[in-house]
């Protein structure tokens, strides 16, 4: 966001006009509401900020439920913010830890420093890009005890704060950025303040694990399924004893895996009556072997997070599938089997095998009413397509 567009943005037309628009529906005549509100006398400029700000807002009810209709935002500070749910689980950290005034250095668009003012915290949000930084001073209005400088986190001033919190930028405007040393801050002077500081470094999932301190509690967080963040915790704020942590949150509401260290594997075993695929917050903890003990259950591989066992049991870390049938993992076998059982949807899932799920799909041809899932992976070595309904 440029700063005409930011100023066109925050002008009292422009929020006004703003709040004044239906939500967003990626059905709806954009060219006519344009047209419509050039009419009404409003200049391009500001119809186009309004309108991408409309749709920005749409887009952040994902993350932000009903907040995110009285919040502004930009196209790269939705992409990385916290989810609103995730953020409160945060802040509590900061609560439960007796901390009283947090630095969030690299705050974007105010995310975990909304949900930390929620807690009656006091809260310096600390952004370097300005747009950004407008964003996030707006965000956090509501609350007289947060604050927004515009500052380079690397020399903010911490005296009297309490406790840090980093959210690192991991991009820029055109590309991922794949060397910490680049982030903003980088993760170098998030690991000294982290020295220094009640820490909490939010960072993304598939960071590579070398890169983990010894001392730090490890909590990986998943949303529906999705695998959304690596939570690196210091100090106060990490629990003693835990060093691991695989966090779910679904409809369920939230359950946890915690351990010291990795988990062992557990023991590759035949094929039972159902298979279980771990969530992704587990699987990147390395927490299966744990998993599995709690199900009474074996690998299919030693190198597969794929579990099996002979009964199901309710667990909200994995998702259970009833297997039906087991093949060779074979084109022509298993498109006679598809054909055969009428499945005209059939979902495809793998692990340790080479294939493409959908230009497999399509080689498969399914055709009917039924529907199914197919798994494909490996057997102790040996590649199989299994097929099984959801238990």
């Amino acid at each position: 966001m440029d700063e005409a567009e930011l100023r066109e943005l925050l002008s009292v037309a422009g929020l006004r006009l703003l709040d004044s628009l239906p939500a967003w529906e990626s059905t709806a005549d954009v060219v006519r509401t344009v047209s419509e509100l050039r009419k009404a006398g409003h200049s391009p400029a500001l119809v186009a900020a309004v309108l991408s700000q409309s749709k920005l807002r749409a887009k952040a009810a994902a993350k932000f439920g009903p907040f995110a209709a009285s919040m502004l935002f930009t196209e790269a500070g939705l992409e990385q913010a916290t989810r609103l749910s995730v953020a409160a689980l945060h802040a509590g950290r900061f609560q439960r830890a007796g901390l009283h005034w947090i630095a969030d250095l690299g705050c974007g668009i105010g995310a975990d420093a909304l949900a930390l003012a929620a807690l009656e915290l006091e809260v310096t949000a600390v952004e370097l890009d300005e747009a950004t930084a407008a964003i996030a001073a707006y965000n956090l209005a509501p609350w007289a005890n947060a604050r927004v400088d515009h500052h380079d986190a690397e020399t903010f001033v911490l005296t009297g704060v309490d406790g840090v919190y980093l959210d690192p930028a991991r991009r820029n405007e055109s590309k991922r950025l794949r060397n910490p040393a680049d982030w903003s801050p980088s993760l170098d002077f998030a690991f000294d303040l982290a020295r220094r500081y009640p820490t909490g470094i939010k960072l993304g999932p598939g960071v590579d694990r070398d890169l983990i301190p010894a001392e730090a509690e490890a909590q990986w967080v998943s949303v529906d399924r999705d695998v959304v963040e690596l939570g690196l915790w210091f100090g106060p704020l990490a629990r003693d004893g835990v060093r691991r942590s695989a966090l779910v949150v679904g409809a369920h509401g939230t359950a946890e895996l915690v351990a010291s260290a990795d988990s062992a594997d557990a023991d590759v075993g035949s094929l039972g009556s159902y298979v279980y695929e771990p969530d992704g917050a587990v699987i990147r903890a390395r927490l299966i072997g744990d998993l599995a003990r709690s199900l009474d259950a074996r690998m299919l591989d030693t190198s597969i997070a794929y579990l099996t066992a002979d009964s199901a049991i309710a667990t909200p870390f994995a998702t259970c599938f009833r297997v039906l049938e087991s093949f060779p993992l074979d084109q022509r076998i298993l498109k006679r089997e598809i054909a055969a059982r009428g499945i005209g949807t059939l979902e495809i899932k793998k692990r340790g095998v080479d294939i493409d799920p959908a230009t497999f799909r399509t080689a498969l041809a399914p055709k009917g009413t039924n529907s199914a899932t197919l798994i494909l992976t490996r057997l102790a070595g040996k590649r199989r397509a299994l097929l099984v309904e959801r238990a």
